[in-house]
């Protein structure tokens, strides 16, 4: 019997979560899509996995068996997909570069053009992610090596090093009171709504709402948003202000979108990550970034 690995993902997330309602929120699908998928999985399988009540799903004895098994048999699959995916690259000589917004900024291309002075027989694929994936795809093998701002889900797990510290500015709406200030200091915008990342993001989302630096103070949430689209248009539209990088204001300029600096809050860091050391391809591009990293970070 054949069973779709999506189904096994979505049983994981609502035994993990004992809720329909919070494992939908974290596979961003539907609360009726994730029932139906579940009964789909229970159908196929021929047992009752959950017992349903109004304080959530309760894993069976067939649900608890089941569970105890997909960590490892998802983490073989994605394994295979991995090594699959690389395999395929190396033979079409191909580097998967994975990044989110601006990459490495201004010096994005003369890393690109460094790395192809050392493999001219290699192309480099640049992969843009959105904001609800801020390692670029490192996490599940799908880039090679990524250009990324710290910190990002799986950092621990992976090799990485600095190439560049920028400030964090504000973006706000032209409209907004705070934007006729030349400089705004953060405690101004703690009572402010925030656009953020999705929640699943973790340590990237808190990162971005500076919790770390509000003096217990809890952010408030105006919207969230999972592409710097959305995320440009719901500060044009006053649904909450934003941190960024000072950067933010050269490649992501927006009518009715204005940037300001911000004191009190800490820089921004640019990394270039990866997780497989030993590979000559992938040492060969991190050297090509270290040789043109910002002076303050080498």
């Amino acid at each position: 019997m054949d069973v779709d690995t999506r189904l096994l993902r979505y049983f994981a997330a609502v035994a993990e979560e004992g809720n329909l309602t919070r494992a939908a929120e974290r596979l961003f699908v539907s609360q009726p899509a994730l029932t139906k998928q579940v009964k789909q999985l229970e159908a196929q399988l021929g047992v009752e996995l959950f017992v349903r009540s109004r304080a959530g799903m309760v894993p069976t004895e067939a649900g608890d068996a089941l569970a105890a098994r997909i960590p490892g048999l998802l983490a073989d699959w994605d394994r295979a997909l991995r090594e699959t995916r690389s395999a395929a690259s190396r033979a079409a000589r191909v580097l998967r570069v994975g990044f989110v917004a601006s990459a490495a900024n201004e010096s994005t291309q003369r890393i690109i053009a460094a790395f192809t002075g050392r493999r001219p027989d290699w192309r480099v694929d640049l992969r843009q992610t959105d904001w609800s994936e801020p390692s670029a795809g490192l996490a599940d093998g799908r880039v090679d090596v990524a250009l990324l701002r710290l910190p990002f889900p799986g950092q621990d797990r992976s090799n990485v090093a600095v190439l560049l510290t920028e400030p964090r500015w504000v973006a706000l709406a032209e409209s907004h009171p705070l934007a006729a200030l030349a400089r705004i200091p953060f405690r101004d915008l703690w009572d402010e709504p925030f656009v953020a990342a999705p929640q699943e993001t973790g340590e990237w989302r808190d990162y971005w709402l500076a919790t770390d630096e509000r003096d217990g103070t809890e952010p408030r949430i105006g919207t969230v948003t999972r592409t710097t689209d959305e995320w440009l248009t719901a500060i044009a539209n006053g649904y909450g202000v934003a941190l960024a990088p000072e950067s933010c204001a050269r490649f992501y300029p927006r009518p009715g979108v204005a940037y300001r600096p911000v004191t009190g809050v800490s820089p921004s860091r640019v990394a270039v990550a990866w997780a497989k050391d030993g590979d000559p391809v992938i040492a060969d591009f991190v050297r090509s970034c270290l040789e043109h990293r910002a002076p303050s970070a080498r």
